[in-house]
């Protein structure tokens, strides 16, 4: 056997690797959705119940006689949902919601060095291969001839 050959890829290896590529990354996004979604609903459920209950916090009459600490004592709603966002954003519930386009940037970044990019559901984009300056010179000059 050719040592050539061996180590040789065929177009049709690497087009069977550039499938099988893209569907893994497909395969990646659409699994990491479902997560995503329940962590955004319940950061905008913890933001909901923290804005609303914040109302009732800054509109209570006995806030201006006692102590910051009793007045979160009295609102516990509001002291947990507060709580909860504060836990929610030290555990990176921001990176968690957005998982899926920090992947699609980052296979992006890799990609452009192979003249590829992605589409917004991991679909592969191959570019047009850019033409060299030297090419470029050689086929204004001798075009069809040679």
């Amino acid at each position: 056997m050719n040592m050539a050959a061996v180590g040789a890829f065929t177009s049709m290896d690497q087009a069977e690797d550039l499938k099988a590529f893209e569907r893994r990354i497909v395969e990646l996004l659409d699994s990491l959705g479902p997560t995503a979604n329940k962590w955004k609903f319940g950061f905008i459920c913890t933001c909901f119940i923290a804005i609303v209950t914040a109302f009732g916090w800054l509109f209570d009459q006995q806030i201006t006689e006692i102590s910051f600490v009793q007045s979160l004592f009295n609102h516990k709603l509001f002291s947990l949902s507060c709580f909860g966002l504060l836990v929610m954003l030290l555990m990176g519930v921001h990176k968690r919601i957005l998982i899926q386009s920090i992947i699609l940037s980052r296979c992006r970044t890799v990609l452009q060095d192979f003249n590829m990019s992605c589409d917004d559901r991991g679909r592969l984009i191959l570019k047009p291969r850019p033409i060299k300056e030297n090419e470029s010179y050689y086929s204004r000059f001798y075009q069809g001839h040679g």
